[in-house]
């Protein structure tokens, strides 16, 4: 679906569920997430990337390496939640092997692109807590702006967690 020099980023395959599985068990993966998830917990998330390419055109897709055809992660845009409710939401989530290599910046980039190519948003936002220094970094290199006012106490997250707090960047269409 998006292709880039070492990348597909592409709609999700049954056999993309197992190492989906075994990355949101990983404890570093997970960090700035919330707990690990079961096998019907990663699955259900399939279920629900599945269901926003069939009713929205995009999801989070499954981000793949075009030389091996290995599984990375996801990154993709979709309809945002708390506090973008509808808005486009860009995201990635890539399994710890595939970190510090460009990955994230290469998918991300190319579904900014898409977005700009393929929508008329005029914006695109994202969301990530205050500790997780990778991420946000990422949205600035991006050419993400955090928002003044964009900081929010996640509902779904418990009261008193550290993951509680979130920032939200977003991007505006190229001139």
């Amino acid at each position: 679906m998006i292709d880039t020099d070492r990348l597909i980023v592409r709609p999700w395959r049954d056999a993309d569920r197992a190492p989906f599985a075994a990355m949101n068990l990983d404890e570093a993966v997970r960090r700035y997430l919330g707990p690990p998830q079961s096998r019907a917990e990663s699955d259900a998330a399939v279920d629900r990337m599945i269901a926003s390419q069939a009713e929205h055109g995009c999801c989070f897709w499954a981000v793949e390496r075009r030389d091996n055809g290995a599984f990375l992660g996801f990154c993709g845009i979709k309809p945002g939640r708390w506090p973008i409710e509808g808005l486009p939401e860009i995201g990635w989530r890539l399994a710890r092997a595939y970190w510090r290599q460009g990955y994230a910046r290469e998918a991300a980039a190319a579904c900014l692109d898409w977005a700009w190519a393929a929508r008329d948003w005029p914006h695109v936002y994202a969301i990530t807590v205050p500790a997780n220094r990778a991420s946000w970094g990422l949205m600035e290199r991006l050419g993400m702006d955090r928002l003044a006012d964009g900081d929010f106490d996640h509902p779904g997250v418990p009261d008193g967690s550290p993951l509680k707090r979130h920032l939200t960047y977003r991007i505006g269409r190229p001139a």
